[in-house]
């Protein structure tokens, strides 16, 4: 249950100085964080702490407590998103479930208070007034652009996609129960305060989500009040719970996370099987069949040499690879993530300048927003697909659609994510490289045969966007 305010306020020095936490009381003259660059993005979002120390002590490791008494970062993260926001918000035809939650936590259980259909606004200020609900809005960087902004420099920096979630609670209440996540979790505190618990993880870098019994957690780690213009991180896998004290009218926080699903495991998942298939086309070992009836067998401890002796064979490969093929986690990412925030939507994005020529010195443009991968040709469905060289990039991709799955309410071909890119032939990919490593290049030194083939290269990656002639 909730705490009283008055407890609270009893929390001095001796008992804050109880609680293991790395607290820091900033410093900070932001009055915003700065996007001229992901890398400068992510040293603002955690200033003071330098990314340095915060890779090597924090992250995946401990939670983080950035505590900053500074009213001009205070009223920037207020801009963010705010409660006052919901009424223009609610316009533009949310659904309960989709886009908004409403919830509370009674007796240590999510209770869903969701109507059916369309949010109304006056439904939603009733639930939280009177019924003491959370309101969980879904991803709002698919409305709030300066969101888009932040959560678009958080994917370039990260290599992964990064969603959002506000919570907004009233005084006196809490949303969820005691859970842990399997995500990163970022907190930025924009309106009243919150008052945090977080509790020694059950399961280490969890790979889902997972509610826990209050009985089960034992006591907080970590205890403190959030107040705005304040971060707090933690890794997956912490216990948390938070409620909205007595005394304060309510309270909206935004969580940023990332890393789901971005493990070294799941990395080997979508490598492993490309690593396997092109080391059987050269070593006969991985081509000799398995013995009879194994897939019969409930017992295979006999098959385990075997396949224990075969993986060496693959990371003895491994070790010579020139690169390694990704089954879904390149593309999945790109084809998910957030265009570049422009100013505008970035359907509107069309090439510009001169065209490229033969003589032409051309740059590579959004490199963080594209991808080079070496896949079979999906053009073709024969057993004999050659292969073939995709570039994948997120320029097309549609905002509002940002972090919302293909459920069944958006599966329809306008609702799902589509690849956006070029294919060519094998031969290309050196020249491909080229451009991706170089700060400049001549079209006419691109490592091709023909300066027809050259010219059609760049004029096919001037036409997406991805480069400029200068």
């Amino acid at each position: 249950m909730p705490k009283k305010r008055g407890k609270h306020a009893e929390m001095g020095k001796e008992t804050q100085a109880q609680c293991k936490r790395a607290k820091v009381e900033a410093a900070c003259s932001l009055s915003a964080m700065s996007c001229e660059s992901p890398d400068r993005l992510f040293e603002s979002f955690i200033c003071p702490i330098k990314q340095e120390t915060f890779f090597r002590e924090y992250w995946e490791q401990k939670p983080l407590l950035v505590q900053r008494n500074d009213p001009l970062l205070a009223a920037y993260y207020q801009s963010l998103f705010q409660l006052s926001d919901l009424k223009e918000m609610c316009s533009r035809g949310l659904c309960y479930g989709r886009d908004i939650n409403v919830c509370r936590c009674v007796n240590g259980k999510k209770k869903v208070l969701n109507k059916e259909g369309k949010v109304s606004y006056m439904q939603l200020k009733k639930d939280f007034d009177q019924k003491k609900a959370t309101i969980q809005f879904h991803q709002p960087q698919r409305f709030k652009e300066e969101l888009w902004k932040i959560q678009e420099k958080l994917e370039c920096y990260f290599g992964s996609l990064v969603g959002s979630n506000v919570y907004i609670t009233p005084q006196g209440s809490q949303g969820l129960p005691p859970h842990y996540d399997d995500v990163e979790v970022f907190i930025l505190q924009l309106e009243g305060e919150k008052h945090w618990r977080l509790y020694k993880p059950t399961v280490h870098l969890a790979r889902e989500y997972n509610v826990e019994l209050e009985a089960r957690i034992g006591n907080p780690t970590h205890e403190f009040i959030l107040k705005p213009g304040d971060l707090l991180y933690f890794p997956r896998g912490t216990i948390h719970q938070a409620d909205t004290p007595l005394g304060v009218s309510y309270s909206t926080h935004l969580t940023i996370s990332t890393y789901q699903n971005n493990s070294w495991g799941d990395f080997l998942l979508d490598t492993i099987p490309g690593l396997v298939f092109e080391t059987a086309k050269d070593d006969v070992v991985l081509r000799t069949s398995i013995p009879r009836q194994l897939l019969m067998q409930v017992d295979i401890a006999d098959s385990t040499k075997k396949l224990s002796s075969l993986l060496r064979r693959l990371a003895d490969r491994l070790e010579t690879a020139r690169e390694l093929r990704s089954s879904g986690m390149k593309k999945d990412f790109i084809v998910n993530r957030l265009p570049p925030c422009l100013g505008c939507d970035s359907d509107h994005l069309t090439p510009g300048g001169k065209l490229p020529k033969i003589d032409s010195q051309i740059r590579l443009q959004f490199r963080d927003h594209a991808i080079i991968t070496v896949e079979p040709d999906q053009e073709t469905s024969d057993e004999t697909r050659r292969d073939m060289v995709y570039v994948y990039h997120s320029l097309k991709n549609r905002r509002e659609m940002h972090m919302m799955g293909t459920e069944d309410d958006t599966a329809s071909e306008e609702g799902t994510a589509q690849a956006h890119g070029l294919r060519f032939p094998l031969s290309y990919l050196d020249a491909l490289k080229q451009i991706w490593s170089s700060s400049t290049v001549n079209v006419k030194e691109l490592n091709l045969i023909s300066d027809e083939e050259k010219e059609n290269l760049a004029l096919s990656l001037w036409t997406e966007c991805l480069i400029e002639v200068l």
